[in-house]
């Protein structure tokens, strides 16, 4: 399904979800840069020019790119009441096949943070990614002391996994991560036993 020959758009009740445009650069690294030290504990490591105008446009082209090949959903999200840029959710390595699946991430700006609108987010892009691009898996994972994280998680329908060592780099360290998944057609725990 190539999405690419209409706009992608999510809109939910108080938030519009789409990938980013040029356009989106002044409010993006605003909010970035002033979220920095809430984010920088969470995230990989900033390049130098994590912030520049060309890293931005770079990473257009690539929601672009990702967007018209299937591979990703890079999505902004933006309160609808006044089109505030509030933070950014990717559905990213996108698996069909046997697969069917894909890994969610996602940042908010601190200023936006705990009042329920990566959560509502969260439920558009898992709902759109098991109707619209036929997932059946849908992958997160955060560090185990991010609670915060691990609760919008669990608050969203993702059942705990496990545990993956050294999964990504935080921070400029290898870091072990808290797995989980959401399922289009939830079986854990059922058996057909009468």
């Amino acid at each position: 399904m190539l999405l690419a020959k209409r706009k992608l758009r999510i809109e939910t009740e108080r938030l519009t979800l789409r990938p980013p445009v040029h356009a989106d650069f002044r409010p993006w690294s605003a909010l970035r840069q002033q979220s920095r030290d809430y984010l920088i504990p969470w995230e990989p490591s900033w390049a130098a020019d994590h912030l520049s105008r060309k890293a931005f446009t770079n990473r257009v082209y690539w929601a672009q790119r990702s967007v018209a090949n299937g591979s990703a959903l890079p999505l902004f999200l933006f309160r609808r009441a006044d089109e505030v840029l509030l933070g950014a959710i990717t559905l990213d390595n996108i698996r069909r096949g046997p697969a069917q699946s894909g890994v969610l991430g996602y940042w908010t700006g601190e200023p936006f943070a705990r009042q329920g609108y990566m959560r509502e987010a969260i439920a558009a892009v898992v709902h759109h990614a098991f109707t619209r691009l036929d997932l059946s898996r849908i992958e997160a994972a955060c560090l185990p002391e991010n609670a915060a994280s691990r609760g919008l998680l669990e608050s969203a329908g993702f059942k705990y996994e496990g545990v993956a060592q050294s999964y990504l780099q935080i921070d400029g360290r290898w870091r072990t991560h808290v797995l989980y998944a959401s399922l289009r057609s939830d079986r854990r725990g059922k058996t057909d036993a009468g």
